[in-house]
């Protein structure tokens, strides 16, 4: 994302004003300007994945549709050389979208282990600045494991 923009996902003073306003002219507006501030960041993996969802889906639909009007489901033009041609470069840039499909399943699995390291350090961190801050500064001493002997003259009869 860019830095300098004026309204992004981050407590800056624009944003916290948009979510002021959101709130006072109609409260979902200013729920949605603190979801945006506090997950704003997250939204474009998940527009990446929804995008990629909708593609995988409709690419079938697009595919057909494309060869149905180029070449009448699959009709062949006569021509066996160029035919022949037409199958086998159709097929090696299947196998290439393959590839590249695996490659970017790759690279996106990369990508949330990253975040998910990076979210885990920073609980880490956290973690580690809070138990700092409550850690007890003076201990108590431990009760004495021993009964006591003639102090309670009432409980102890047989050691009298």
């Amino acid at each position: 994302m860019n830095a300098s923009a004026l309204i992004r996902p981050a407590w800056t003073p624009a944003t916290i004003a948009l979510m002021v306003i959101g709130f006072v002219v109609f409260w979902p507006l200013g729920l949605a300007m603190l979801a945006y501030i506090i997950w704003g960041d997250r939204l474009d993996g998940f527009k990446r994945d929804v995008n990629r969802a909708t593609d995988g889906v409709f690419a079938g639909c697009r595919r057909g549709a494309d060869r149905a009007q180029r070449w009448g489901h699959g009709a062949r033009t006569g021509n066996v050389a160029f035919d022949d041609w037409r199958d086998k470069e159709l097929e090696r840039l299947a196998e290439e979208r393959r590839k590249l499909d695996e490659m970017l399943s790759e690279f996106d699995e990369y990508a949330r282990e990253l975040r998910r390291a990076k979210d885990q350090e920073e609980f880490d961190r956290f973690m580690a600045n809070r138990n700092r801050h409550t850690a007890p500064t003076t201990t108590a001493k431990p009760a004495s494991d021993k009964p006591s002997k003639g102090k309670d003259k009432g409980t102890n009869l047989l050691d009298d």
